[in-house]
């Protein structure tokens, strides 16, 4: 039985990653990018730790590990971006993970349905793949805008899209799955 208790590494993992754009706004004046790429990576390696447990996949399991060596090729070519790299880099390995799924079923939006409705119907595996493509799709444009901002945006920016409006967009398609789904579900 699996225990539900919260790994407190990715509780503090979680927070710092939430708090990486605000952490780079205030502090890239005056801490050298580096730091916020390792502290990036730091984040990162928590996260392989997590997924090491929940991995269905060797698809998987390679994401995030690419997203760290992704951070540093960056930072030694262009530390200001790296530093914004990493909401960049998270977004891609989440787009792959789920986009792996897709080819290496039960999808990641079947497994969490199933958490709570072990017996999901074929409808129900139906409508999950749907929306893991849906995420899919939004994690690649998230990337897409992260990356417009870290690189032609100013620091402003960069710290509003992905400190905020990224969360606010990702709130929104979590509420209109919720609604669709209360609609199409019987």
């Amino acid at each position: 039985m699996r225990s539900s208790r919260i790994n407190p590494w990715s509780a503090v993992a979680a927070a710092v990653a939430l708090a990486y754009p605000f952490l780079v706004w205030t502090g890239l004046a005056t801490i050298p990018p580096a730091a916020f790429v390792l502290v990036g990576i730091g984040c990162i390696g928590v996260r392989i730790a997590g997924t090491r447990r929940l991995a269905r996949s060797p698809h998987e399991m390679i994401v995030f590990p690419l997203a760290a060596i992704l951070l540093v090729a960056l930072l030694a070519m262009s530390p200001a971006i790296a530093a914004r790299a990493y909401p960049v880099a998270i977004s891609l390995a989440m787009a792959a993970i789920f986009a792996a799924s897709l080819r290496h079923s039960p999808t990641i939006v079947e497994r969490i349905a199933r958490l709570s409705e072990p017996d999901l119907p074929p409808e129900g595996v139906a409508y999950a793949r749907q929306v893991t493509r849906v995420w899919v799709g939004f994690l690649l444009t998230n990337a897409a805008i992260s990356l417009w901002t870290a690189i032609w945006g100013s620091l402003d920016q960069w710290a509003l899209w992905n400190g905020m409006l990224s969360y606010l967009a990702m709130g929104a398609l979590f509420g209109g799955e919720y609604l669709v789904r209360r609609m199409v579900r019987p």
